[in-house]
């Protein structure tokens, strides 16, 4: 058996990370010395807005002292903490049983709190009492006997990683230690129910807790992930008489998430927090309630500027494991975890019980120090003091309309929105996957999707999809059928997914490929050849004297037109068409821009349901773009062949139609889950046009305002 009990060296990092080798770094001193290392970290070039926000007063604050003054202790539901740190929500299965032992006894050795995380009791950990017992929609393993333990009790609706779906522990990981604590069979996959069975209304959810509170005496606490409608959310658990929410951001971390999931779905923790405060202070529910924020905090300068924003207190997690040696591979779902702290129990590698202890117990004094050490700088003698200061911070480089949610002056500008690159290397490593497998792609810990991490491309990336919870719940797309089929051509046409693949340049085996995995899953075929597919009739970018009106054919065509918004009053004009391909490649503006502007010019003259709206573009990458186009008013995605050539390439003819139905299979699927965690049964139905199912984050006001999207945490 391998014991580990030092750091390992941090891997090359690929691509752009949250969690890079500056903030590992910084981890470790603290986890190595337990002294305060740098107090008011800024990042100039990251487009995060918690790291576009700063305090008014922070150049003094670069090395600081070692006995500051300001108190960092505070108290909730009559629970003393040393200071206000949460070791977020890990359990025993995703984590592999010693790191539980230590951040159990590091809680208690620093008088901070710990949660357990779905998925029972270690019986080692439930001899600590510094910890809250996770109550989840799958309830594994837990009982009376285990809800007693410790000091409280959290009832999981969500969590950042995965909005509005529920959590998965791969069967590779339930050895049989996970199946005696969970009540499962051995290597069967853990995957909770999305929504709660019992928790349909806030009124189901009133009635939880009161239950829990009855059965066990103890604060119970309600955890969400944070997505559109939180604010509302948060209001309605505090009237339920709940003692606190746990509201954790996008890009917290989590042992085993679909990418798409994670990517996609739900909104920055600084946008939930100050939108959740705001309204609990306008409906006089703010005080004796409790607020713990998590998601992405990875220093005490972030902790400060969420306290101020209105968080009580700041959950960590992906920080602690990086205290106990987390290198970051994304790969704790797989079981093989170098550091011995998320891999399957199988005798083979484990973590040094004292080295992730010690490891922890001074990063959470050095965290400490830090955050005392603001508190000094500012001027306040109690992190007490800080909470709400909204008045202590600034924002820089930051839309006006996020300044306002934030509650926060600022000079207001608006970004550039279109930094990145197309094909990142992520991409294409995803794509590797999914021909490979055919099923939504899995990976662990937090996201690296844009905005916040790697440089957005394209607008889609500036926008997030709404988690559902509670008050409208998920849809469980692992039990639950959903229907992704959509009717096109006046309801002629059916097919299986909104995704339409052009191959119209497409040759020999590869297109021969792509037709067959069409015909067997009945998803749609474009070519500009009118003896096949989709009929069209173009008008030329420049638009003039190419098509004159009175020669355009009159049934059974679609008008392919460049994605330009100039011309879209005249072609509403036209009738007897089946609908509208709005070509990017043609066109001088964004697909989404256009396509949303169709729409709503459609709707306005009320004759949208006429026609279909088609969205073909060579640089849709994942269905995620796919949902997105949909929901701002398409009706099917066109992808043209560049993405075949990207994740089929060449080979042998039974390869390649290999490779093709588990491209299209796995699009379906993951358009399925994406689906689901917005409590979409049916997709045509309910998100076509539907806008209120996004957010933007941090896009520019006035293409937010284009598109007829929300900045998120609006309310």
């Amino acid at each position: 058996m391998v014991i580990v009990r030092s750091y390992l060296a941090v891997p090359r990092q690929l691509g752009d990370e949250f969690w890079d080798i500056e903030r590992i770094d910084h981890i470790r001193r603290l986890a190595a010395t337990g002294k305060p290392y740098k107090v008011f970290v800024t990042r100039k070039n990251s487009m995060r807005i918690l790291d576009r926000v700063r305090f008014r007063f922070e150049d003094a604050g670069l090395f600081p002292d070692e006995n500051p003054v300001a108190d960092t202790s505070t108290e909730i539901s009559g629970i003393y903490m040393a200071s206000p740190i949460y070791l977020g929500d890990m359990s025993y299965g995703a984590l592999s049983g010693n790191p539980n032992i230590a951040i159990a006894m590091a809680a208690d050795a620093t008088e901070v709190l710990a949660g357990t995380g779905e998925g029972g009791l270690h019986p080692e950990v439930a001899k600590y009492k510094r910890i809250f017992i996770q109550w989840a929609s799958a309830r594994f393993g837990v009982d009376i006997s285990v809800l007693m333990k410790g000091l409280g009790v959290v009832i999981k609706i969500g969590q950042g990683a995965k909005p509005g779906i529920g959590g998965h522990l791969p069967g590779s990981k339930v050895t049989e230690p996970i199946s005696l604590t969970r009540r499962i069979p051995i290597g069967s996959d853990a995957i909770s129910p999305a929504p709660h069975h019992d928790i349909y209304s806030i009124e189901d959810l009133g009635q939880r807790i009161e239950a829990l509170k009855e059965a066990t005496g103890k604060p119970v606490y309600v955890k969400v992930a944070a997505t559109n409608y939180t604010p509302y959310i948060v209001s309605g658990i505090a009237r339920m008489g709940a003692d606190g929410v746990i509201i954790d951001g996008h890009g917290a971390g989590t042992g085993a998430t679909p990418l798409m999931v994670r990517d996609n779905v739900g909104i920055p923790i600084e946008l939930a927090v100050a939108s959740a405060n705001t309204i609990l202070e306008r409906n006089g529910l703010r005080d004796r309630f409790v607020i713990i924020a998590g998601g992405r905090v990875s220093n005490a300068t972030d902790a400060a500027k969420l306290i101020a924003l209105g968080a009580d207190v700041v959950s960590i997690g992906t920080g602690a494991l990086i205290a106990m040696g987390c290198i970051m591979i994304h790969k704790c779902h797989v079981g093989n975890c170098p550091a011995a702290l998320t891999n399957k129990i199988d005798g083979t590698r484990m973590l040094d019980i004292e080295f992730g202890y010690r490891g922890l117990v001074n990063f959470i004094r050095g965290f400490t120090l830090e955050l005392a050490n603001i508190l000094d700088l500012l001027g306040l003698k109690s992190v007490r003091e800080l909470r709400g200061r909204r008045d202590l911070l600034v924002g820089e480089d930051l839309p006006k309309s996020i300044l306002e949610i934030l509650g926060i002056e600022g000079l207001a500008t608006d970004p550039e929105y279109r930094v990145g690159e197309l094909w990142s290397r992520r991409r294409l490593s995803y794509l590797g996957e999914l021909v490979t497998k055919g099923d939504p792609v899995i990976i662990g810990m937090g996201s690296t999707g844009p905005p916040d991490v790697e440089k957005p491309y394209r607008i889609a990336d500036w926008l997030r999809i709404d988690g559902a919870q509670v008050t409208r719940p998920s849809i469980d797309p692992y039990r639950e059928d959903i229907e992704t089929g959509f009717y096109l051509a006046g309801g002629k046409l059916y097919i299986s997914a909104p995704v339409i693949f052009d191959i119209t340049d497409a040759e020999g085996e590869t297109r021969r490929a792509i037709e067959w995995a069409s015909l067997a899953l009945g998803t749609g075929l474009f070519t500009d050849k009118a003896d096949e597919g989709f009929e069209e009739i173009s008008i030329s970018r420049d638009w003039g004297g190419v098509v004159e009106w009175d020669d355009l054919p009159r049934i059974g065509k679609y008008l392919r037109i460049p994605s330009s918004t100039r011309i879209l009053q005249r072609i509403v004009e036209i009738k007897g068409i089946l609908g509208y391909i709005v070509d990017e490649d043609l066109g001088d503006q964004d697909l989404e821009l256009v396509v949303s502007e169709l729409d709503t010019i459609l709707k306005n003259a009320g004759i949208r349901y006429r026609y279909d709206i088609l969205a073909k573009s060579s640089r849709i990458r994942d269905p995620g773009d796919i949902v997105k186009l949909i929901m701002l008013g398409a009706d099917s995605v066109i992808i043209s062949n560049k993405i075949l050539e990207i994740a089929i390439g060449s080979g042998n003819r039974e390869n390649l139609k290999r490779k093709a139905f588990n491209l299209l299979a796995g699009i379906k699927k993951e358009i399925s889950l994406l689906a689901g965690a917005s409590g979409v049964y049916s997709l045509q139905s309910t998100l076509t046009g539907n806008r209120e199912l996004l957010r933007a984050v941090g896009l520019q006001d006035p293409i937010a305002l284009g598109i007829r999207v929300k900045q998120a945490g609006s309310l």
